[in-house]
């Protein structure tokens, strides 16, 4: 029997949704089981080539959201990126979905913030979780674009008739 490890940072967001740093040869038989149709990557780093053959050879679509060889991975996400990412988090088209960045801690962090923000979580309960993957390294602009995010910006898809 295999071994199956996640990549650093990984978790269960919501059902069919993850979240994780960028994996290595180890994690991809863990992945293999997700059975993902789609990753959302939102770095700006280019992602190991072993990956995009992973990607490829099971097919799975590569969502880059924010990719700007200008932009420092130290500058904050920006709204736009984090409206971009939502839209692609709240199309259940999308799913299975996997979430990434680099460490799977910043980036992801902040759009599974706005996100909970969307959910209507309570703010000490969605910096809780942020902090949980970043470990000593908070960002405070990061803290304070989710406190300050505003859901009135983000696009709800229409749910279709069988939705309850």
């Amino acid at each position: 029997m295999g071994s199956f490890i996640p990549p650093i940072n990984f978790s269960w967001v919501e059902e069919d949704l993850y979240r994780s740093g960028v994996p290595n040869e180890l994690n991809y038989p863990f992945l293999e089981k997700l059975q993902l149709r789609k990753v959302l990557y939102l770095s700006p780093d280019e992602l190991p080539s072993q990956f995009l053959n992973f990607l490829d050879d099971h097919t799975v679509e590569l969502v880059p959201v924010g990719w700007n060889s200008d932009q420092s991975p130290w500058m904050p996400i920006s709204e736009e990126v984090v409206l971009a990412a939502l839209d692609v988090i709240l199309d259940v088209e999308n799913y299975p979905l996997h979430v990434m960045c680099n460490l799977g801690r910043h980036r992801t962090g902040t759009v599974v913030g706005c996100l909970r923000k969307l959910q209507q979580w309570n703010l000490t309960s969605v910096l809780e979780e942020y902090r949980r993957y970043v470990g000593g390294k908070v960002r405070l602009l990061n803290e304070q674009f989710i406190e300050l995010f505003d859901t009135d910006l983000v696009r709800i898809p229409q749910r279709p008739p069988w939705w309850l």
